[in-house]
């Protein structure tokens, strides 16, 4: 059985202690984050686990207006690449859902994260997402 360098539950940790942990391909030299078992870009399998910045820049995004049980809506979702190169989703918060039009593609953010407790859907699993919040 494959030992992983990085798992989903010490990705988990390592954002409760303000780090954003990634897994950097000693074959290509990129990033993958969240954790996978292979490298998101060639598919080594020697990878090594790193922080990374947590700064990054909007590439796309979408409103949600109707979404699934549970969540308040309406929220963004955006796709942002981060400074060392991996794209990551997650939603922006502390912006107005109103206020959302092209000008938010290129804008500069700070990764957080944001935790929900188990439920039924989750199959009582800790539920995560990643959340952007605009810098400038």
């Amino acid at each position: 059985m494959k030992e992983y360098s990085l798992t989903y539950n010490q990705f988990k940790q390592g954002l409760r202690e303000g780090k954003l942990l990634a897994l950097k391909c000693l074959n290509c030299g990129n990033f993958t984050t969240p954790p996978n078992g292979v490298c998101s870009y060639c598919g080594s399998l020697k990878l090594e686990t790193n922080t990374i910045s947590n700064k990054g820049r909007i590439k796309t995004f979408t409103v949600i207006r109707v979404g699934p049980s549970g969540f308040d809506t309406p929220y963004i979702v955006a796709m942002v690449e981060l400074a060392d190169g991996p794209w990551v989703m997650g939603n922006v918060i502390g912006f107005d859902t109103e206020k959302a039009d092209m000008n938010l593609i290129g804008k500069e953010v700070t990764v957080g994260h944001k935790f929900f407790p188990p439920d039924e859907y989750e199959g009582g699993i800790e539920g995560l997402t990643l959340t952007f919040r605009l810098t400038d």
